[in-house]
């Protein structure tokens, strides 16, 4: 008796939560709502009456939550009192890991990109793989939550992954040992001929403009007259510093991105700050699928003002800001509560940037990307082979031609 009076008190406590969110509803979705609260309220009561094994409110109400986030889109969650306090103290950005960023595309968890000079990166992983099993366990149905706390874990211990890689249809296996992962995010910055200078960033972090302003200062007293930005592989990172950058190669107080959401605090402007502006360097942009986030707002921005020629293969599709909102127990939701657009409108979440010049396929069958990868693993003292060279990449000889 008491277990169904427990059973009422929580239906109600549903209808008294619908209630107060139904306030700001109009009459017939409200009316909606109501239906729909009651069919799961007759489901909760037929568990707790029918289901053959005994089982907790708080767990029921926690599933019910869980399949309920997770079918509003990829990024948003449900996280329980013990995963938002890791979240919450998750912050110094040092970590055992492999080095790869991971989003779920299509219900599958995908590698967006393996960060440079990570286990991952050096293993030999792409952007676009598919993890299929983590330690020989199927990854269907896991959220991103779930996977990340797979992944990381002690340096110095293996992680088994089985990969599809889907430009095979392949099924691979890897077994990769877990390292502190701190990343470098600019790794080249030179002059490669004819005064045209080549800036690689890998990653946006806190000291990433500053690192950058600095580098293109060094290439300027070095007579640079144009300059390549190579973004493949950057999966994003803090976007102030994204936002940072793009606003170095367009005029102040011009606009560079935006989000839009449902309610009008979640619609925010981000305008160029620079005061002093780089707008007369020719300019190209390099992209691929494993560009992601921030690299998708600079790219797409300098698209929209034709201040940059952008080259290589559209990019991953991440844009989308999520809000992490407590919720009363020391549980919480992450949910998408916005989405990034482009100057002149363009959505980015789920569409990517497309090139101004698209080049994938080269005549020996290998893709920009992948010779990109192979270029760069050369680079890898273990490999004993000689450094990378740009000569090497067609993307990057496609890109000084056109800056000649």
């Amino acid at each position: 008796m008491r277990k169904r009076l427990f059973i009422v008190f929580i239906i109600a406590v549903l209808f008294f939560s619908s209630a107060s969110l139904a306030i700001s509803l109009d009459r017939k979705t409200r009316d909606e709502l109501y239906r729909q609260v009651q069919l799961f309220s007759d489901a909760l009561a037929a568990i707790e009456t029918d289901y053959v094994d005994e089982v907790k409110a708080k767990d029921l109400i926690y599933g019910a939550l869980k399949g309920m986030l997770s079918s509003l889109d990829p990024h948003s969650q449900f996280m329980d009192p013990d995963t938002y306090n890791e979240l919450k103290v998750d912050t110094e950005g040092k970590f055992g890991g492999l080095g790869i960023e991971i989003s779920l595309k299509d219900g599958q968890l995908t590698i967006i990109t393996p960060l440079e000079d990570t286990p991952a990166w050096q293993a030999g992983l792409k952007p676009g793989d598919r993890i299929v099993k983590i330690n020989n366990e199927l990854t269907r149905g896991i959220d991103l939550s779930g996977a990340t706390k797979k992944l990381r874990g002690k340096p110095g211990e293996a992680v088994t992954l089985t990969i599809l890689r889907e430009s095979t249809q392949k099924i691979l296996e890897f077994k990769i040992v877990r390292a502190m992962i701190k990343i470098n995010d600019i790794k080249e910055a030179k002059i490669l001929t004819d005064g045209i200078g080549y800036i690689r960033l890998v990653e946006f972090r806190e000291n990433t403009p500053k690192d950058f302003k600095a580098a293109v200062q060094k290439l300027s007293r070095f007579k640079m007259d144009a300059l390549i930005l190579d973004l493949r592989n950057n999966p994003g990172g803090l976007l102030e510093s994204a936002l940072e950058i793009t606003g170095e190669f367009v005029p102040e107080g011009k606009l560079i991105a935006y989000t839009q959401g449902k309610k009008a605090d979640q619609n925010m402007r981000f305008i160029s700050k620079a005061r002093s502006p780089i707008l007369n360097l020719p300019l190209v942009v390099l992209i691929n699928q494993g560009s992601a986030s921030g690299s998708e707002i600079i790219a797409g921005a300098l698209q929209d003002y034709k201040r940059a020629t952008i080259l290589g293969v559209k990019s991953f599709g991440k844009g989308s800001v999520q809000t992490v909102i407590p919720l009363s127990d020391g549980s919480a939701l992450r949910l998408t509560t916005s989405k990034y657009f482009t100057p002149s409108g363009k959505e980015i979440h789920g569409k990517g940037v497309t090139p101004d010049i698209v080049l994938d396929v080269t005549p020996q069958g290998a893709s920009g990307q992948e010779l990109l990868e192979e270029a760069s693993l050369s680079n890898h003292p273990a490999k004993n082979k000689a450094p990378w060279d740009y000569k090497t990449d067609p993307q990057v000889m496609a890109a000084i031609n056109l800056l000649k």
